[in-house]
């Protein structure tokens, strides 16, 4: 399953659902490659499901027909990262491979002509299978996905909380980030982690889990981006020209080469917070999700207080338009190293996308952040009226 890192709500747009079959000869190496040119996935609801013959199952993939795998993989490839709902595509798709090809395809035009479904909502298709009649099948969207598919313990198990802050401090003014490490599935589990930390807002630069080594220029652009590379090409990476740049060895824990300022990017009492709240019981977590929830509950409420009253700030006109007061929101808030850093932060592109989408809809969208938003503002006022009390 491949994703795009972006965050995008597409209610009620169609599918645009693909089916395509790669060559026999095609190699399990070459199977990304192929499909992001052989394929069209441009439109945020795009969904192309890919078959690939004669070809061994990759741990992207969904490998096809009980017990032994058959040589034939099913991939997902979207814009929308909404794994569970795929998942449970490719296990429809799965079931009636069994049966014949040709029971696939009216599955996959249902899909067609089904609605995109909204966060949260979900779309019911109506499909028929020989023997067993007509069945209704349930896709569901979830509300909010910012940790599926997320794993924070391999961050973890690289990288200090220290480390960890300065990542994401580098990446939210979207700089250039390089990842390296020895086996593919670390790259590509903390660079997804990486990239998580800094919900709601979603990483709309060059973002490659695992460089390739045609790719391996990719490290001298000098727009932002977020790559993984093999340790084996760690020569190659240094030896080029790179400015600006954070290179961090997930196998040593360490930063091979950075700008020098990722400790002064945050606010310091907000950076503490942050450090304090990920220190705090993270010893005694147990599950992959309890793990994921610690960690991404400090970064979120960071953002919470310092861009959590972006929705006072969009003007709007009688036809619902809204229109961001960028400058009235930043001076807004009290603290000066806040508004220093919400200042840079504006100027993003994390942050105009984010914007943007908020200024087409009238209402702030439902989910985790818009949760922590209210908490927070609640217990602002409960604050404010103890202290009325005390006077």
């Amino acid at each position: 399953m491949w994703t795009g890192a972006g965050r995008l709500d597409t209610a009620g747009a169609s599918w645009s659902v693909q089916f395509r079959t790669a060559p026999s000869s095609l190699r399990p190496s070459r199977l990304h490659s192929w499909a992001h040119s052989s394929l069209s996935c441009k439109s945020p609801a795009s969904l192309a499901v890919v078959v690939v013959e004669s070809a061994q199952p990759s741990t992207s993939c969904h490998p096809a027909g009980p017990g032994p795998r058959l040589p034939k993989v099913y991939c997902i490839i979207s814009c929308v990262g909404c794994f569970g709902l795929f998942s449970k595509i490719l296990d429809e798709v799965e079931k009636r491979h069994q049966i014949s090809m040709a029971v696939i395809y009216p599955f996959m035009q249902g899909l067609r002509e089904a609605a995109f479904p909204a966060p949260g909502k979900t779309v019911t298709l109506k499909s028929f299978i020989p023997d067993s009649g007509t069945e209704f099948i349930s896709l569901t969207r979830p509300l909010d996905s910012h940790l599926e598919h997320v794993d924070f313990n391999s961050l973890l198990q690289c990288l200090s909380l220290e480390q960890i802050v300065q990542i994401f401090a580098s990446a939210v003014l979207e700089r250039r980030l390089i990842f390296l490490a020895e086996d593919l599935s670390t790259l590509s589990q903390c660079i997804h982690a990486a990239a998580a930390l800094l919900y709601p807002f979603s990483w709309a630069h060059t973002y490659i889990p695992v460089v390739p080594e045609s790719l391996l220029a990719t490290v001298c652009c000098p727009t932002p981006f977020m790559v993984g590379v093999q340790m084996r090409f760690l020569q190659e990476v240094t030896e080029s020209p790179m400015e600006e740049v954070l290179l961090v060895n997930l196998r040593e824990g360490t930063f091979l080469m950075s700008v020098g300022d990722e400790k002064d990017i945050l606010p310091p009492k907000l950076q503490d917070d942050i450090l304090d709240a990920l220190g705090q019981g993270i010893n005694d977590l147990q599950t992959s999700e309890q793990i994921n929830e610690h960690v991404s509950g400090p970064f979120v409420q960071f953002f919470v207080k310092t861009v959590g009253h972006y929705a006072s700030y969009i003007k709007r006109e009688a036809n619902g338009q809204g229109h961001f007061q960028e400058r009235a929101f930043y001076k807004a808030l009290n603290s000066k190293a806040n508004r220093r850093f919400v200042k840079k932060f504006v100027k993003t592109q994390l942050f105009s996308l984010f914007i943007q989408e908020a200024e087409k809809s009238k209402n702030p969208p439902a989910g985790y952040f818009q949760q922590k938003i209210l908490e927070y503002e609640e217990q602002k006022k409960q604050k404010k009226s103890r202290e009325k009390t005390v006077k």
